[in-house]
């Protein structure tokens, strides 16, 4: 028999999801950003659940070549380019739009031999300081890359640090609108944060990654602006008890007595640990859900498995139910408790967890 533990992907709380950010963002077109297999979701499991965007965004050929195989005939954005120059060939064979960041980008593109131009996104640096062309640069850049055959379709591109917070898209659109005064262009700016909090930035394309996956882009608080918009949650991670330990006062649980038990106590073992992708880091008292109540981890999580108090379930028994994260547990609450944010519990789940669809 298998192991208990699952991850379940509910395809329809992806529909509804996408569904609502079209609600959000007007006229507008969308890239669903995919990239990391899709959040941890799995491209190949989940693309179809999202074939009403107008494109998918990703980073690497490898998944753009998988999507184009499995049937997908719309855009597909390269977030982060090419990164060799015999790229370009595969980008050109498969009609793949591509990010320009760099100048041997644009002399890679300049000498390439292509039947056909690309489509380019010329990435400009707002502040994030990691890919992009300076502001002050951008004009010529633009009309650079406008004199090279090879290219066709222009948009700008930039991408926000600080959107969750309501000042934190002030100054880099005060760079954007300079460089407006110099070009008329189709642009693509904001990030799921920017879906939420900043319409002004919606322009042509936006770019939702993580709220298409039912987890919130800001870390700590206002994470109620996600059910109030009826976003939901896509992955449920599941196990179950798999033994039953009755404890003594004063009793440790765990690797490094990281927990001591201040009275008679039962607890429960759960079938899921930091080889499932569950923070090992996660403290005692990140919630969990056993039967129809929410508890608490206790001690230090383990490579294969977890403590639980079952103080408030007496009725819990071998075999019991265990939502980790999911609809009753939200992946943004232990992802907090345990100082980090959704995107990594949803991208570090293991190879080893048996994924279903739903």
């Amino acid at each position: 028999m298998s192991r208990p533990i699952v991850a379940t992907i509910n395809q329809q709380a992806l529909k509804n999801n996408l569904s609502i950010v079209r609600q959000m963002i007007s006229s507008a077109r969308i890239w669903a950003v995919v990239k990391a297999n899709a959040y941890g979701h799995g491209i190949k499991r989940i693309w179809k659940s999202l074939c009403q965007a107008d494109g998918f965004a990703l980073l690497s050929i490898h998944e753009a070549l998988l999507l184009r195989d499995s049937g997908w005939q719309k855009p597909i954005l390269l977030l982060e380019g090419f990164f060799h120059p015999n790229d370009i060939t595969i980008l050109a064979q498969y009609n793949l739009t591509t990010v320009v960041h760099s100048q041997w980008q644009i002399q890679a593109l300049a000498k390439a031999k292509l039947l056909a131009p690309l489509d380019i996104y010329l990435k400009m640096n707002c502040g994030m300081n990691r890919l992009g062309f300076q502001p002050d640069d951008i004009h010529s850049v633009w009309q650079q890359l406008k004199e090279i055959k090879n290219v066709g379709t222009l948009t700008l591109m930039a991408h926000f640090a600080n959107a969750e917070y309501t000042t934190g898209v002030t100054k880099p659109m005060q760079k954007i609108y300079q460089v407006l005064r110099k070009l008329n262009c189709q642009m693509s700016l904001a990030n799921s944060a920017a879906i939420l909090w900043h319409p002004q930035t919606h322009c042509n394309w936006v770019r939702p990654g993580i709220i298409l996956y039912g987890s919130c882009p800001k870390r700590d608080g206002n994470q109620s602006i996600m059910s109030n918009n009826g976003f939901e949650p896509v992955m449920t991670l599941n196990s179950e008890i798999i033994a039953i330990q009755e404890i003594a006062f004063g009793s440790t649980v765990g690797y490094n007595n990281s927990y001591r038990a201040n009275c008679k106590q039962r607890i429960g073992i759960v079938a899921c640990g930091y080889a499932d992708g569950y923070p090992r880091h996660a403290p005692s008292g990140t919630p969990v859900k056993i039967l129809e109540h929410i508890t608490k981890t206790i001690g230090t999580v383990s490579m294969d498995m977890m403590a639980i108090d079952l103080t408030m379930c007496p009725q819990a028994y071998i075999g019991s139910k265990v939502e980790l994260w999911g609809k009753n547990v939200k992946i943004d609450d232990v992802a907090s408790a345990s100082q980090t944010v959704g995107y990594e519990l949803m991208c570090a789940l293991s190879p080893r967890v048996p994924v279903q669809l739903k």
